[in-house]
């Protein structure tokens, strides 16, 4: 794949603090990613998350919908989102990208932003929409905007359904790899990195379906509990960056340390909460069977050789946690409406169709899920842009 169509730094003038953007490609003209925000966001961070763009909405390109893939995009803040400065931050970050999101870049939450908190700053900066750059290419924009605030509106059992969708994906992905494995839902632990958007939905939707969560991680260590944890009442307990609230816990819930996530006895692991997680310095602390990146880019290229040598199958990010940015677009552009049930069939029916192809190609290929998954986007690539061009 080639370099980056764009990339940028940009220094805020009140704080010092620093801001990227990179469009990775564009795809009729458009871009799409999400903004995350967090101490020690780099540049390069950026990039390869803007990669990573570009490879999900390859990987969901279906000549037959009325989603059609956009480029990939990405954009970050370096700094912490519970700073007291940094939502005026965010708000001079948005003024200054505003020919960006106007023309070519589509955005919306990622780590340590949540949507409601990006379009106040949206509407500060006097910006239409996180996602105007794509109303070019709608049918009708009015019927289309109206779906998307309709989806947004809509709570399941207290959560938002785009609070949601992405951790559908995930479970899918989850039970898809323990079908091909024989292995059964009921009983199966699992352990989860973070409890934010991604990391909470997953374990709610893996809960439901019988497994056992049986370890999760925020910011203040780890929950645990070998006989499960009430997840709905954890839920309950968090605030709005995913931390729980202790006094929700209960007397046989144990409080370990902030690693402890990673050695807990469980088939499964989700890294859902930040980047760079899991090294070649704690990999081998985890007895997990598979391990399903939730968040963007949890494990290092080393650590998943390390682990691919001793049976451990990482299911990769770019196909695992794509069901979020999937879902907007298939609810934009009118493959979904409004209806929770509609949206988790149709995210469960293509996530379960993409893992197993990649799973598939892995094992046609004798090679890594990852490595499946590049080639299949390498196989999609030049098919999108015979249709739309290389450029945009």
């Amino acid at each position: 794949m080639t370099a980056p169509l764009l990339s940028l730094t940009w220094n805020d003038h009140v704080t010092g603090r620093r801001g990227h953007l990179v469009v990775d490609r564009l795809v009729r003209g458009v871009s799409s990613g999400g903004l995350r925000m967090r101490e020690g966001c780099t540049l390069d961070e950026v990039a390869g998350l803007a990669r990573g763009m570009t490879m999900k909405e390859a990987l969901h390109y279906n000549p037959d919908g009325r989603y059609l893939p956009l480029g990939g995009a990405k954009g970050g803040i370096d700094c912490d989102p519970r700073d007291p400065r940094a939502y005026g931050i965010l708000v001079r970050y948005l003024r200054a990208m505003r020919p960006y999101i106007e023309s070519m870049w589509t955005t919306g939450e990622d780590l340590g932003l949540s949507q409601d908190t990006v379009d106040r700053a949206m509407a500060e900066a006097g910006l239409v929409s996180s996602v105007q750059a794509v109303y070019p290419l709608l049918d009708d924009e009015r019927a289309a905007r109206r779906r998307l605030a309709d989806a947004f509106a809509v709570e399941v059992d207290g959560i938002g359904l785009d609070e949601l969708a992405g951790g559908c994906g995930v479970a899918e992905s989850v039970l898809t790899a323990l079908d091909r494995a024989g292995v059964a839902h009921d009983g199966t632990r699992v352990s989860v990195q973070g409890l934010g958007t991604m990391g909470g939905a997953t374990a709610r939707f893996l809960a439901r379906a019988g497994l056992l969560i049986v370890a999760v991680a925020d910011i203040k260590g780890t929950i645990a509990n070998p006989a499960g944890l009430d997840i709905e009442a954890l839920l309950r307990a968090r605030d709005a960056h995913g931390t729980v609230d202790r006094g929700a816990l209960r007397p046989a819930d144990l409080e370990l340390p902030d690693d402890a996530w990673l050695s807990a006895d469980a088939e499964v692991l989700i890294p859902a909460a930040v980047s760079y997680a899991i090294d070649t310095g704690n990999e081998s602390l985890t007895p997990a069977r598979w391990i399903v990146e939730a968040a963007n880019m949890p494990v290092l290229p080393e650590a998943e050789e390390l682990l691919a040598r001793r049976g451990v199958t990482v299911l990769p990010d770019v196909v695992v946690n794509s069901g979020t940015n999937a879902w907007w677009w298939w609810t934009l552009f009118g493959d979904i409406g409004a209806d929770p049930d509609e949206a988790f069939a149709h995210i469960r029916r293509s996530m379960r169709d993409l893992v197993g192809r990649m799973l598939t190609r892995a094992e046609t290929d004798g090679t890594t899920p990852r490595a499946a998954a590049h080639a299949i986007v390498a196989d999609r690539l030049p098919v999108m842009a015979e249709r739309f061009g290389w450029y945009g």
